[in-house]
């Protein structure tokens, strides 16, 4: 099954350290040059998801200003999915870019040997 960008980026986001909500939704508006904004109700419908599936896990929860504040981490299996996200995602990349080569001699405007 292929992964959706926003989940991509979620997973991303989580590689490096352990994120509350806002710092995921920031995150992947950074990774993704701000392609992908997520929206509060549609992030923690994600992260529910991606809880339950086992690709994240809570780290930590933290009291804030009378909030709980949950932080998220990758787990091995996020970390072995986004894995093989990013090997289809270079695979298919290759594939096109061999064709685009093999069609136009170049690729994105510039003119390759």
């Amino acid at each position: 099954m292929t992964m959706q960008e926003p989940t991509f980026f979620i997973l991303t986001a989580l590689v490096r350290t352990p994120l509350h909500g806002y710092g995921i939704m920031q995150a992947v508006a950074e990774l993704s040059d701000g392609r992908v904004q997520l929206k509060a109700g549609t992030l923690y419908a994600a992260l529910d998801r991606l809880s339950s599936d086992g690709l994240i896990v809570v780290d930590r929860e933290e009291a804030v200003g009378g909030r709980l504040r949950r932080y998220y981490l990758l787990s091995d299996d996020g970390r072995a999915a986004l894995e093989e996200a990013v090997a289809r995602l270079q695979s298919n990349a290759k594939v096109a870019a061999t064709r685009l080569r093999e069609a136009f001699g170049f690729i994105g405007g510039v003119q390759h040997a």
